[in-house]
């Protein structure tokens, strides 16, 4: 996905940072795909979402380059595990676990608060309004991650845990927040799969003796 000119293997569907970081692992042609298996995946994914960041942050793209990121790439695929493994939890997700499948809850609790070091400060300026801006120990990376772990906390503990879902189409592995009644799917690609793989079913399965 390609976003502000930045390029992840990714999906990048529009949804909370915490849940677009679960869906950093994709299946294709049967086979999984994590988009942060390297310090230049990981670089991208976060360049990617810069903008996200930067409404929050001060944090822009070109401050966030493979030898800003290193250092943190590990901690960013330990929360993304530790994320989908209690969104797996919170959902009743029937699929099995893809990324780090000994991880429990209460040590994917602990990585999540480990991480979520980010704390808003307010910021008014003599000449504009008041608004909200998130700090955290580090440079700009390390917030990145932060912050993202700050969201996560916010996610389990308000309305969108309920609202959190797996996508249950043949071959997807992600999750999204049920955002209107009708939506069952994270994509409408996924949508379409379903409905193709009914329609298969309706016109080919054998009549029973």
């Amino acid at each position: 996905m390609t976003t502000e000119g930045v390029t992840t293997s990714a999906p990048l569907l529009g949804e909370p940072l915490p849940v677009e970081l679960m869906n950093t692992v994709t299946i294709d042609r049967g086979r999984t795909h994590d988009a942060l298996d390297s310090d230049t995946g990981a670089t991208a994914w976060l360049r990617a979402v810069a903008h996200r960041l930067g409404a929050e942050t001060a944090i822009k793209a070109d401050q966030l380059d493979e030898d800003a990121v290193r250092p943190l790439a590990g901690a960013l695929r330990a929360l993304r595990d530790a994320l989908r493994q209690l969104a797996g939890e919170a959902t009743k997700d029937p699929r099995p676990p893809t990324t780090a499948p000994e991880l429990a809850r209460p040590e994917a609790t602990t990585t999540l608060n480990a991480l979520a070091q980010a704390w808003p400060e307010l910021v008014w300026p003599a000449d504009s309004q008041p608004s909200r801006a998130y700090r955290g120990p580090g440079a700009a990376a390390d917030l990145a991650v932060q912050l993202i772990a700050h969201q996560a906390v916010e996610l389990f503990t308000g309305p969108d845990r309920d609202r959190l879902r797996p996508c249950l189409a043949p071959n997807c592995l992600l999750f999204f927040i049920k955002n209107h009644a009708r939506r069952e799917w994270c994509s409408p690609a996924c949508g379409n799969r379903v409905r193709v793989a009914r329609h298969y079913r309706r016109h080919h399965t054998a009549p029973q003796a």
